[in-house]
């Protein structure tokens, strides 16, 4: 049996982030509330809770590149170091942009974006160059 790739759980933690940070946003409310209508509700957040939900929005917003690089990645059979290096980065980045968001830390959050984004930029720049898929 092989270990999975550091990689692999990242995706896992970036795939269950914005779920998580959902649970923080709607944390004050009872289960009826939110579940009656969840948009209102949200709508409805303030302070922390407000920027969890905003967070929790932007998670989702950055998935996508993340899983569109680590797939790229895989399929050019980048080097695993660099990927996992990279994927782990990432996911620190997201976690803190997060909390940065929750705390509310502006500057701070905008940085830990930035720095992930370009972890999604080095996972298809590792591709490109040290990438060996099949042509």
């Amino acid at each position: 049996m092989h270990a999975m790739a550091i990689a692999y759980w990242c995706l896992l933690v970036v795939v269950l982030l914005p779920y998580l940070l959902s649970v923080a946003a709607r944390s004050a409310a009872g289960r009826a509330d939110y579940v009656a209508d969840p948009r209102a509700y949200s709508d409805q957040l303030e302070g922390w809770h407000r920027r969890a939900h905003l967070a929790h929005l932007n998670a989702f917003e950055a998935a996508g590149g993340f899983v569109a690089a680590m797939l790229v990645a895989e399929l050019m059979q980048a080097p695993r170091g660099q990927v996992d290096a990279l994927a782990l980065a990432f996911v620190v980045c997201r976690i803190l942009h997060g909390a940065f968001y929750i705390i509310d830390r502006p500057m701070l959050r905008s940085h830990a974006w930035r720095v992930g984004m370009l972890c999604v930029i080095g996972l298809f720049l590792v591709a490109a160059i040290h990438g060996s898929a099949a042509r």
